[in-house]
């Protein structure tokens, strides 16, 4: 058999939800394999076409979306609402969620596994790719990160495309440099402030309340283009804006606040968006 490959043929931004973490954001990612007989042209597919069938499959499958384990036992469906769900956390706390279908991808696992996340790729690939592709490979993988990094979840409402979801997450690396010089300790500071943090906007804020549990929550709700979307979790395990929460404005608040911390440094933020993107904020 004949075998094509394309490493690193995009990276997946989602969230997905955790028993003891949360909402976690992540970014992974996607190499493929293809093997087959060769066609007429002597190619097991065509490279010009890679991107084109390939990765947009994986992109509307699986990219800005919140990936459910619908087989975790702390589930909990709203019969009143088809497209609402609620997930209870090991801690006694909870998340609720609320989206369009096209928001969520539901894994049959009980937690989040790569492996099943490539058999859905799998699947849907080889529902498209013509009829000498026999086997479809899909690897998918984290960035290697030297450094701080953290995992954050967001939506961006104003957003035309899929960033507008209220739950999509990255896994991001930080790098602060004070007077020209990389500053490890403050980007620690950063990733632990942030670790598996949503990042929220207050001008989305529809409640705060403290709950049956004891808790104090937090509720966002917001209508975009591709329909309404809401999120209630715990405050403790959000970070707030009073901005969007697009990268830019995430670096530009991180420089701020470490430039009223040292007025009189050079602060320089690198803030990644998941893989190879980002901003930077000077101050």
């Amino acid at each position: 058999m004949n075998h094509l490959f394309v490493d690193n043929l995009t990276v997946i931004d989602f969230a997905y939800l955790d028993p003891t973490r949360g909402l976690v954001g992540e970014s992974w990612i996607a190499d493929v394999v293809l093997g087959g007989e060769l066609d007429d042209q002597g190619m097991v597919f065509d490279f010009s076409n890679v991107k084109r069938t390939i990765k947009r499959v994986i992109d509307e499958r699986v990219d800005h979306r919140l990936v459910i384990p619908r087989g975790y036992e702390g589930l909990h469906w709203n019969e009143d609402q088809a497209h609402t769900f609620r997930w209870d956390l090991t801690d006694g706390s909870h998340i609720i969620h609320t989206s369009p279908d096209e928001a969520v991808v539901w894994l049959s696992s009980e937690h989040l596994e790569k492996s099943a996340v490539a058999a859905l790729l799998e699947k849907e690939l080889k529902a498209v790719l013509p009829g000498n592709v026999t086997t479809v490979e899909i690897n998918l993988r984290e960035d290697i990160i030297e450094g701080p990094y953290y995992h954050y979840v967001h939506g961006l409402k104003k957003h035309l495309g899929n960033c507008q979801r209220i739950a999509h997450g990255h896994r991001s690396p930080i790098r602060i440099n004070r007077n020209g010089q990389r500053d490890t300790g403050l980007e620690k500071r950063w990733a632990k402030l942030w670790e598996d943090i949503y990042v929220g906007t207050e001008e989305d804020v529809t409640r705060r309340f403290v709950g049956d549990d004891g808790q104090q929550y937090i509720s966002f709700d917001y209508e975009a283009n591709q329909g309404e979307f809401a999120l209630t979790l715990p405050e403790r395990r959000v970070y707030m804006l009073e901005t969007d929460t697009t990268v830019e404005l995430i670096a530009a608040h991180m420089a701020d606040v470490l430039k009223a911390e040292f007025p009189s440094d050079e602060i320089r933020v690198k803030a990644y968006e998941g893989v190879g993107k980002g901003a930077i904020a000077v101050r």
